[in-house]
């Protein structure tokens, strides 16, 4: 494989909500120089990974996203209005880098940079 198709996969743990799938997948490719982008959903995603104790599907997942897919960088996404976390932006702050804390101790030399999509369903860096 050459240097330029392993350096242009990453994943993209996301709520599964339409809403925020185009955003972020776009802002991703354009911010990052991404080629493709691995999505793995779960209704309030932040949520999920901030509160649950067994996420083991999830990381069964981001674990085919890095070994066999060669990704080199995992993103977090919250969301405005998000019925699968239903809390408020400070809160959701909080899941997201609690999530990227998580994830950086099984994944630990891989960049785990947490998003927040606003009101305007435009892309924030929130917690890297």
């Amino acid at each position: 494989m050459d240097e330029k198709a392993a350096n242009t996969r990453v994943t993209c743990l996301n709520c599964m909500d339409g809403r925020v799938q185009l955003p972020v997948l776009n802002w991703i490719r354009k911010q990052y120089k991404i080629d493709h982008v691995d999505v793995i959903t779960e209704a309030g995603m932040d949520g999920v990974l901030a509160s649950q104790e067994n996420i083991d599907d999830i990381k069964r997942s981001i674990k085919i996203s890095i070994n066999k897919n060669k990704s080199n960088r995992i993103f977090i996404v919250g969301h405005h209005d998000c019925k699968g976390n239903s809390v408020d932006k400070k809160t959701h702050q909080k899941h997201i880098a609690k999530s990227v804390e998580r994830l950086k101790k099984y994944w630990p030399k891989l960049e785990i940079i947490g998003l927040w999509v606003n009101d305007q369903w435009q892309v924030e860096v929130c917690f890297k």
